[in-house]
């Protein structure tokens, strides 16, 4: 495996790359105050700008490890930070990354984390060399799983009562690629 660090990515709509300390207040407005967006995920609402300064600040300073892979998702058409996307988990043993997403509410069902998830897994595949690439939802939250399978990643099961986020003890349904399977179907 190679650690080339977060890098910046391009899609058609999209650039997704490091954060900084001025994605702030998009980060704030477009999804980490919203109880919406952050129901079925780990980390409570923010509740100002503040917040989202404080955890960016952090996030900058992880850059200077290799090994950390944290995107910020930017809409080309306004420039904003709409969301984020990274390997929240990697198991080195067995060359695998866990990939964990959010996005801001005006953007969803807009094909966009499918967009960012597929050009994420095609960097850790073909960059990073990474063997097997995961994710898992709650499985009170169905369209993260759809996101999941439109990249190409496929079912592999239900974790029963094995997570905890922001809605309490849940359910998740796991999905995967292996290196394999995303090469000979070409996403």
């Amino acid at each position: 495996m190679n650690f080339p660090g977060t890098v910046v990515l391009e899609t058609e709509r999209l650039v997704i790359r490091p954060f900084c300390e001025a994605d702030a207040h998009d980060m704030f407005y477009n999804w980490a105050n919203s109880s919406h967006v952050t129901r079925f995920l780990t980390w409570p609402v923010y509740k100002s700008v503040a917040d989202s300064e404080e955890t960016l600040n952090a996030w900058v300073k992880d850059y200077e490890n290799p090994k950390n892979f944290n995107w910020c998702i930017e809409w080309k058409e306004n420039h904003q930070a709409i969301g984020s996307i990274g390997v929240v988990h990697m198991n080195e043993e067995v060359e695998e990354a866990e990939i964990g997403y959010c996005i801001g509410e005006a953007y969803w069902k807009k094909g966009i984390m499918t967009e960012a998830l597929k050009a994420v897994m095609g960097f850790l595949f073909n960059e990073a060399g990474f063997n097997r690439v995961c994710a898992k939802h709650d499985t009170n939250n169905p369209n993260s799983g759809r996101v999941m399978k439109a990249a190409g990643m496929l079912y592999e099961g239900t974790m029963r009562q094995a997570g905890k986020n922001n809605m309490g003890i849940c359910d998740y349904a796991l999905y995967a690629i292996t290196k394999d399977l995303y090469f000979n179907h070409s996403l």
